[in-house]
């Protein structure tokens, strides 16, 4: 299928209760936040991660065998040069002499083909793109989809929550507890936060990767749904709530994306604002559609 032939920006509204959408390693796990407005956040490669999840449950069959075109590149224990030898074997390009699998061939249209091979095969490097230079090079390739950090609309309040457990993991354990199994621990949550993100689709750089309609309409549902398959303690709730899709006639675009960004509007519930939010119901969307530019057209998901 041929590549994508629009433009597109969306909006992408989720919601988390009583759970960490995205901890920080370097801050003890704690719930990502601006210190300045402390207002939460959630990074692009955790929004990326949930989509590659999604991808692969739903392009998979019973044992966990990817659909051909739909593998997963950037997954979890994937040894990335194997992956790249894969495309060196398929093209049937044998390794230089001197380097390897370390350059690209010195004839274009075999590197071509390599980088080729690898966006065909694997979803999420004709969608995201990747660095495929790690010792057995097939290239690089940037990726039409672009997502920007995720920013909750109010500022959010971790709580630390003190747990216990009753079981011991070794026998030494029990004994240096003298018959109490019990452990302390902690888990970080916040109470309520939505979470706004924004996207960023090239048509032009589709052209590159393959990027087809048939991609697109996967990762509408991927957005749509990864929060479905994607549930843990840890994370308490988290749900999709809102999609708003701009699409431009022309493959370059019609207008800037900021300028349909700030045609979403996202405020508290009229006579609520002096209340925490708890639901979704506590926050009102709008969409100045009076306000498109000539060449734009919108669509809400969910």
């Amino acid at each position: 299928m041929s590549a994508i032939a629009n433009r597109y920006e969306f909006v992408y509204l989720f919601e988390v209760t009583n759970g960490n959408p995205n901890g920080d390693p370097d801050a003890g796990n704690l719930p990502r936040l601006d210190p300045e407005t402390n207002q939460g956040l959630v990074t692009d490669v955790c929004l990326k991660r949930k989509i590659r999840n999604y991808v692969a449950l739903e392009k998979s069959d019973a044992e966990g065998k990817p659909e051909q075109s739909y593998v997963i590149y950037m997954q979890e224990k994937a040894v990335l040069n194997q992956q790249h030898e894969q495309a060196w074997k398929a093209c049937e390009i044998p390794p230089d002499a001197k380097n390897g699998y370390k350059k690209l061939p010195a004839d274009t249209a075999k590197a071509k083909s390599l980088t080729d091979w690898m966006c065909s095969n694997f979803f999420d490097v004709r969608a995201f793109g990747a660095v495929m230079t790690t010792g057995v090079n097939c290239g690089q390739v940037r990726g039409p989809i672009q997502l920007a950090f995720a920013t909750s609309i109010d500022p959010i309040i971790p709580l630390e929550v003190s747990i216990t457990r009753m079981a011991v993991t070794t026998e030494k354990e029990a004994e240096e507890q003298s018959g109490d199994n019990r452990t302390m621990g902690r888990k970080h949550i916040i109470p309520y936060g939505l979470y706004r993100a924004h996207g960023f689709i090239s048509a032009k750089l589709a052209e590159r990767t393959g990027f087809s309609e048939d991609d697109l309409a996967l990762l509408w549902r991927a957005l749509e749904n990864m929060f479905e398959h994607d549930r843990s303690a840890a994370r308490g709730e988290m749900a999709a709530r809102k999609l708003i899709v701009f699409k431009h006639e022309h493959p370059m675009g019609n207008a800037p994306a900021h300028k349909l960004f700030d045609l979403v509007k996202v405020a508290r519930t009229e006579g609520e604002a002096d209340t925490p939010a708890r639901s979704f119901a506590d926050y009102q969307i709008s969409i100045d559609r009076d306000g498109l530019p000539a060449g734009v057209s919108v669509q809400e998901y969910l």
